[in-house]
């Protein structure tokens, strides 16, 4: 049985962060917390928007983003609408429409200096649950021309498993109303949930989120894929592997795989995720970024 629950919460204790500020990100009146990771650098730096798993936690991704602003690059975080203290409600349409929030604050002026964010080398990425997400959204966003993936969720092949196993179905039914409030983090939108999604045909509207069918939009993208091979919730043989198959199939030239002895967690392996992250940021250029 294919095993494909993409919920956990990972983070660092408050203990170990430094250079960090808890920021506000304006989603058309939809305030959502998040936290900027900023480094000591002098000079203008490369910006990883780095979203999420499901439903999250309030401090950052695997430790990635503290990480990351210790080797020289920004990396923002934030709780989804509707999860968390995030105002809205949660469902796919609406995590789409933060990340889209999230690119116009990077953007800001303001934020620009503040920050010190070179505007011309901004990244996106996620885990699990955020993986997918940004590679949806990278797929209807041709600016968007570097994008990478930690143990990302192909959502299309996720429901295509809830939809066919049905002892799955009702873990994940149960799964999904544990986290609902009040008694959960999450505030669910409709649509926001595995039953929802197959009920309004989700996937139909927008079949971007299935991202093996999507590989055409990502074909000449740079993507960093990150598995672990002993995941058994966003495996490799049945996530990665054909997703980047699907890519190369379309003549895609710039996506990479790296894999870890780990499994969804990559509790042994953050340092080398976050090295391998920074590295391929900061490699950027020479991959013809921009």
């Amino acid at each position: 049985m294919m095993n494909l629950i993409f919920i956990f919460l990972s983070g660092v204790a408050p203990s170990q962060i430094s250079n960090a500020v808890d920021i506000t990100i304006d989603r058309n009146g939809v305030l959502l917390n998040g936290r900027f990771y900023f480094s000591d650098e002098i000079q203008d730096l490369p910006t990883a928007i780095l979203l999420q798993g499901f439903p999250g936690n309030e401090i950052d991704v695997l430790g990635i983003g503290s990480k990351l602003s210790k080797a020289g690059i920004n990396a923002m975080t934030f709780n989804y609408s509707g999860t968390y203290k995030s105002q809205g409600e949660f469902n796919w349409e609406n995590t789409q429409k933060d990340i889209q929030a999230a690119f116009e604050f990077i953007y800001e002026s303001e934020n620009i200096r503040k920050f010190k964010i070179d505007t011309n080398r901004i990244y996106l990425g996620g885990y699990s649950y955020g993986g997918g997400m940004a590679l949806t959204y990278a797929a209807n966003h041709p600016e968007i021309k570097a994008v990478f993936s930690i143990a990302g969720t192909d959502h299309g092949e996720f429901m295509k498993e809830y939809n066919r196993n049905f002892e799955m179905q009702k873990m994940m039914d149960d799964i999904f109303a544990g986290l609902n409030t009040p008694a959960g983090p999450v505030k669910f939108a409709k649509g926001g949930t595995p039953k929802e999604i197959t009920e309004m045909k989700i996937i139909d509207l927008n079949p971007t989120f299935h991202l093996r069918k999507s590989a055409s939009l990502l074909a000449q993208k740079d993507i960093l894929l990150i598995g672990g091979w002993e995941d058994n919730k966003v495996s490799i043989d049945h996530m990665i592997l054909p997703f980047y198959r699907a890519l190369k199939n379309e003549k895609a030239n710039k996506v990479k795989i790296v894999a870890f002895q780990d499994d969804h967690t990559f509790q042994n392996s953050r340092e080398e995720v976050a090295k391998t992250i920074t590295v391929w940021i900061k490699t950027a250029s020479e991959r013809d970024f921009r």
